[in-house]
């Protein structure tokens, strides 16, 4: 009887023993197949040939984690190519009116120029030089408005005081731009919770792109719909596409259609940025020529 239960236990033992080694070499594989996986970026799940319930634990959890790792690269990734395209546009951007400053310098430094020349030149440089300024300024704006640095107040704003007096404002514009305007403000609009400053420079952005890029006529409306409050800016497009309305708030937007040689591509980005740090929403949509952005403004 002893003889059987010693051999029992030495059975026993050796299944014990080689269950044991049988699983520390699958941990090893794991361990190794997850330092392969971190280096060349797959996306394969370790797993182990003979798992316990604690070794199988750990094997979820470090899948997790692989899981978490790979997500981190594929926001990495997709961040600084997001990076490198922002530097192209900023380079390019920033490269040509410089490029037209520069060689209206080098005219200026021509014999035989006649004055009348020389003031037309100069006030050439000084456009772009505007440009260039504008451009910086609004890039600078935009990088502080989505990293949180720049401070709002909420307060209570009447819009259709804020837009009737931006439009008033922008009377010449309106006037030189040759664009027929269809104004409707709704009377008595629920004021809302939002910057005074930052609404003026929503509707200042979003005037300046109409007029920039609209075609024969601009719409502007203020209307109760809800628990909102929405301003709508809609001018002709025909140059436009709705794939172009579902990209035109990214920054830097490269599309040629929606840009001039005054356009920096980043007044629809900061309109975006500050309404929804006020915790507003803003939408775009292009239907049959039209180009309408709103503005929704939660009461």
């Amino acid at each position: 009887m002893k003889t059987v239960l010693i051999v029992l236990l030495a059975l026993l033992c050796a299944v014990l023993i080689g269950r044991q080694i049988t699983l520390e070499r699958g941990l090893h594989r794991a361990a190794r197949r997850m330092r392969e996986q971190m280096a060349d970026e797959t996306t394969a799940r370790l797993s182990l040939p003979c798992p316990s319930a604690g070794a199988e634990e750990l094997l979820v959890c470090l899948n997790e984690l692989l899981e978490l790792r790979q997500e981190e690269r594929a926001v990495y990734h997709r961040k600084e190519q997001e990076l490198r395209q922002q530097i192209a546009n900023v380079s390019h951007d920033l490269r040509t009116p410089l490029t037209s400053i520069l060689g209206y310098l080098q005219l200026l430094e021509g014999e035989g120029l006649s004055p009348g020349k020389r003031v037309e030149y100069l006030s050439v440089i000084e456009g772009r030089a505007r440009t260039l300024q504008t451009f910086i300024a609004a890039f600078y704006d935009l990088s502080r408005i989505e990293g949180g640095e720049l401070p709002l107040e909420r307060d209570k704003v009447d819009l259709g005081r804020a837009l009737s007096d931006q439009l008033a404002a922008a009377y010449e514009q309106i006037e030189e731009s040759g664009l027929v305007m269809e104004v409707d403000i709704a009377p008595d609009m629920p004021p809302v919770w939002a910057d005074g400053g930052a609404v003026t420079r929503i509707f200042s952005n979003l005037l300046t792109n109409a007029l920039r890029h609209g075609e024969d006529t601009l719409a502007v409306k203020l209307y109760r719909e809800g628990n909102a409050v929405v301003s709508a800016f809609s001018n002709r497009a025909d140059g436009l596409t709705a794939e172009d309305a579902a990209h035109v708030f990214e920054r830097f937007y490269t599309a040629d259609k929606m840009r001039t040689g005054q356009s920096t591509g980043l007044g629809l980005a900061i309109v975006k940025a500050l309404a929804e740090r006020m915790g507003h929403t803003v939408a775009a949509r292009w239907e049959d020529g039209v180009f309408t952005v709103e503005v929704r403004w939660t009461v």
